[in-house]
């Protein structure tokens, strides 16, 4: 079971548990949740001392990965019981293709005429369907991995009747309009164009929604795209359900690709 945490405003005048835990069901899929009082003037020791006590238990419980409030900072304490924030990166990596192409769209590219550049470490099942997706969009798309490419080729050619440019050099990847990069790359350095990092945990994911039967029944204050990407992975969301809006991309000018 994955846990999933929540902030809880302390009612003024009555007793309530700092910590409390019960079974929730979201879109049918079973978390279990818990519940953390947090008022303004909660001290800082005291919140990290209740986080403690709630990854402990859920812990106990055979929790191991958990969806966080968003902007929570005591991962430390979680971490400390063998508890760890849900992964997004799937998730990103699903988004891509949707993300280029409102990124595209905000900036007045076409695109017909957009250079699309990917880079990888290795050739992934998420990968090839990234890159697939991108290719039957986008009519200029580039691919940077170091083993496979060759016959992705042949098959988006055989398949689909597109093709690929396969290994560009660092200066098409560094002027590409947009650059999907699927692990870090310390080589290059962008003066334009947009940059999405799906390797980056960190990185602003943009606006993430759901149908409006589904958004109404899903709990205030969980981070959203780590609840998403529990849910996907579970099998109860379909990612054509999940509508994105591109994400702010980093400032372009000089801008150094690193982990």
């Amino acid at each position: 079971m994955i846990g999933i945490l929540l902030w809880k405003e302390p009612q003024r005048g009555f007793w309530q548990r700092p910590v409390s835990l019960s079974e929730r069901n979201i879109l049918h899929m079973r978390f279990l949740c818990a519940e953390i009082a947090r008022g303004p003037r909660t001290p800082e020791a005291q919140l990290g001392w209740r986080v403690s006590s709630a990854a402990k238990r859920m812990r106990k419980m055979g929790v191991t990965r958990v969806v966080l409030p968003e902007d929570f900072a005591c991962v430390t304490q979680l971490e400390k019981y063998g508890v760890r924030p849900v992964s997004t990166l799937a998730l990103r990596r699903r988004l891509a293709s949707d993300w280029v192409r409102q990124s595209l769209a905000e900036r007045g590219v076409s695109p017909g005429g957009a250079r699309v550049a990917v880079s990888a470490a290795q050739m992934t099942g998420e990968l090839v369907r990234t890159v697939t997706e991108l290719a039957l969009r986008h009519r200029y798309v580039l691919l940077d991995v170091p083993y496979g490419g060759e016959e992705l080729c042949r098959r988006l050619r055989r398949e689909y009747g597109v093709s690929l440019l396969l290994g560009p050099d660092r200066e098409q990847l560094e002027e590409a309009d947009i650059l999907v990069l699927f692990d870090p790359r310390t080589d290059l350095r962008r003066r334009s164009g947009v940059t999405l990092p799906l390797y980056d945990e960190a990185a602003p994911m943009g606006g993430l929604s759901l149908p409006p039967a589904l958004e109404e029944r899903l709990p205030e204050g969980a981070g959203r795209g780590q609840l998403l990407a529990a849910l996907l992975e579970a099998g109860v969301l379909r990612p054509e359900q999940v509508s994105a809006s591109a994400p702010p991309g980093p400032a372009a000018a000089n801008t150094v690709l690193n982990a």
